[in-house]
């Protein structure tokens, strides 16, 4: 028995022959207050979250980190941890390893 294969085309709707050109947002002149660092329990999350935070404190000293995990990353943050992180931090960095 012969087994024949189609090839399966997929198809990308975006037009990207012409990149997009965006702004970029403004950036204050100096960071300052707490950044949370988010780990969404991918593997190696947490060592990329390590460089990152190894980095800030180099860049910004005068920052505070303040770490976070979700609980698994099949699914968003829990409300508590999501009100958390915006009660205690004025910006957030998360991050996705494998």
């Amino acid at each position: 028995m012969t087994t024949q294969r189609t090839a399966t085309v997929v198809l990308d709707p975006t037009d990207e022959r012409e990149p997009i050109r965006r702004q970029l947002a403004g950036r204050p002149e100096h960071l300052t207050g707490t950044i949370g660092l988010l780990d969404i329990s991918k593997p190696r999350g947490n060592v990329l979250l390590d460089q990152i935070e190894r980095r800030i404190h180099e860049r910004y000293p005068a920052l505070e980190v303040k770490r976070y995990r979700k609980p698994t990353f099949a699914k968003p943050a829990p409300e508590d941890l999501r009100r958390q992180i915006a009660e205690e931090c004025g910006f957030v960095i998360e991050a996705l390893a494998d």
